[in-house]
């Protein structure tokens, strides 16, 4: 009787070590922040992705306006690679309707996003905003 308790012991002890590894995948980081009267052409702050991970870079827009009469309908990002001494490397542009945008899962390095333009209006704004990588 004293064996089988220390076999069951074991094979529970085995099973929960399983569970605990098991631990879902989850992004290296994101951040959330907000943008106020921006023009066509500004930049996010940077950020700096390790590559840790598996997870698709992506920018998710909400509560977006502009001061254009006929009202925010779509905007264009643009992910750009920051790089020293040469030109940044353009990842790419996603139009965004107030939603999200992803770019895949993207090489180790410092990143930030461009308004590169949206649909009305002097200035745009969102009232969150969502970056993940």
């Amino acid at each position: 009787m004293h064996m089988h308790r220390k076999a069951v012991g074991l094979v529970a002890g085995a099973v929960l070590l399983g569970f605990a590894g098991a631990v879902p995948a989850h992004a290296e980081g994101s951040r959330t922040t907000y943008f106020t009267g921006w023009h066509s052409g500004n930049e996010s702050s940077r950020w700096n992705d390790n590559n840790t991970d598996g997870v698709s870079t992506s920018v998710t827009l909400s509560g977006c306006h502009t001061d254009g009469a006929d009202g925010f309908r779509k905007a264009n990002l643009k992910l750009w690679k920051a790089r020293d001494f040469r030109p940044d490397d353009d990842k790419g542009s996603r139009t965004n309707s107030c939603g999200k945008s992803a770019w895949g899962d993207q090489s180790s390095g410092k990143y930030y996003f461009e308004l590169s333009s949206f649909n009305t209006g002097g200035t745009m704004s969102a009232n969150r905003v969502v970056i993940r990588y």
